[in-house]
C-alpha cells in the first residue's frame, strides 16, 4: 500500500487515501503545505526516522496503525510535544 506523508499549516499527516497528485491532497486540505509520496510502508518508516528520530510513538508503530485501521489518515505525533511541522 502507498501512503502519503502530508504537511498542513499545523500538523503531519499520513494517509492511505489513493491520491491522484500532490494537487487532489492540496484540494482536500485548504491548510496544505506540502507532501511527500506516494512510498511504501519502509520508506515512509525509513523518512520519518531518520528525519524526527525522537518520534514517539515509533515510526513503525505509526504507520503500522494506520494500515491496520479503517480510518485513511492519522495525525503524526511526537510524544507528550506539539505536533510542530
Amino acid at each position: 500500500m502507498q501512503l502519503h506523508i502530508i504537511y498542513t499549516e499545523t500538523d503531519m499527516l499520513l494517509s492511505k487515501h489513493p491520491f491522484a497528485s500532490w494537487c487532489s491532497i492540496q484540494d482536500a486540505y485548504p491548510d496544505y503545505k506540502t507532501s511527500l509520496g506516494p512510498w511504501d510502508q519502509d520508506e515512509v518508516i525509513a523518512f520519518l526516522t531518520d528525519d524526527y528520530p525522537k518520534i514517539s510513538p515509533s515510526a513503525e508503530e505509526q504507520v503500522l496503525a494506520l494500515l491496520s485501521s479503517a480510518e485513511e489518515t492519522k495525525l503524526v505525533t511526537f510524544g507528550g510535544a506539539t505536533n510542530a511541522v
